[in-house]
C-alpha cells in the first residue's frame, strides 16, 4: 500500500524512521526551513497557519500529495497501541508502524483516534464553554446555507458528548479528496464573515478549532467502516489541570 502520514510539526523533534511517515513543517511561510516537507510550496495556504493550525498540512497534502492513503498525526502525538508507561521510549515502540496500517486498512475505510468523552457537556456546549458561541453558531448557518444535507448530521454530533479530536485520521486519498473539499469550502466561507481583530492568539486558532468538529459532522454523514485507536502522546499530560481548567470553564464561563 501507498500510504503517507503527514507529521505536522512547527519546531525540531523527534520523528519515527518508519518511512510511512512524512514529517511536514506547518507555516513554513512564517519561519526558518526545519529540514522536514513545507507546506509552503505548490497550491498551499501556509501563511494561514496561525489561524488554520495542521489544516495548513492537509491543504497543501489535498492540492500537492500523489499516494494511495492518507494520514496525519503530529510530531508529539501518534496512532499506535496501547501503552501504561511514562516512559518514552516505550511510547515511541508503541507508535504505528507501515505494517500496523496496512492491516487495518484491509479492513477499514478510516482510522480514527479514540473519542474524547465530555461527560458533562455536549459538543455544543463544550465548545460555546471553551471558546466564541458566535462562530459555532455561523458555522451552522454555512451549512445550512451550502450543504442542508448536512444540518441533521451536524446537529447529532453537537449533541453528543463524546468526539474525535486531534483532526487525526488514515484514510483513502480519493476519500480524503472529498472531505478537504467540502471542509475548505465551509471554512474559507467562515473566514469572510469573522472579524478575528480582537482574538487573543489562542483564539485565533478559530479554523483549527472548528475543523475538529466538522470532521466528526462529515464523518456522520458517511458510510464508512470505522476503527478507534489509541492515541500515544509523547509527553506526559498535567490531566489535574486540564480538568481544573475544564470546570473554571464550565462554572465562570471565563476561559
Amino acid at each position: 500500500m501507498d500510504i503517507k502520514i503527514l507529521v505536522a510539526a512547527h519546531k525540531k523533534y523527534w520523528m519515527p524512521k518508519d518511512s510511512v511517515y512524512l514529517p511536514i513543517q506547518v507555516g513554513a511561510a512564517l519561519h526558518p526551513a526545519l529540514g522536514y516537507v513545507l507546506d509552503n510550496t505548490g497550491d498551499n495556504i501556509s501563511a494561514k497557519n496561525p489561524n488554520y493550525c495542521e489544516l495548513t498540512a492537509l491543504y497543501w497534502a489535498w492540492k500537492n500529495l500523489d499516494c494511495e492513503y492518507i494520514g496525519l498525526c503530529h510530531y508529539r502525538r501518534y496512532f499506535g497501541h496501547t501503552v501504561h508507561s511514562k516512559d518514552v521510549e516505550k511510547k515511541k515502540s508503541a507508535i504505528f508502524t507501515k505494517v500496523d496500517y496496512e492491516n487495518l486498512l484491509k479492513k477499514y475505510d478510516v482510522i480514527l483516534p479514540k473519542k474524547r468523552n465530555y461527560y458533562i457537556e455536549t459538543v455544543r456546549s463544550q465548545y460555546e464553554h471553551a471558546h466564541f458561541k458566535k462562530d459555532l453558531d455561523e458555522t451552522e448557518k454555512i451549512i445550512a446555507e451550502k450543504y442542508p444535507g448536512y444540518s441533521d448530521a451536524f446537529n447529532k454530533v453537537m449533541n453528543q458528548r463524546k468526539l474525535h479530536i486531534l483532526n487525526m485520521f488514515v484514510m483513502k486519498k480519493s476519500l480524503f479528496d472529498e472531505y478537504c473539499a467540502w471542509l475548505f469550502d465551509i471554512l474559507f466561507e467562515l473566514e469572510k464573515r469573522t472579524d478575528m481583530t480582537s482574538y487573543d492568539t489562542y483564539e485565533a486558532r478559530l479554523f483549527g478549532f472548528i475543523s475538529e468538529r466538522l470532521f466528526n459532522v462529515w464523518l456522520q454523514r458517511q458510510n464508512l467502516k470505522k476503527c478507534e485507536v489509541p492515541v500515544v502522546f509523547l509527553e506526559n499530560i498535567d490531566w489535574p489541570k486540564k480538568i481544573a481548567n475544564f470546570l473554571k470553564r464550565k462554572i465562570t464561563g471565563k476561559r
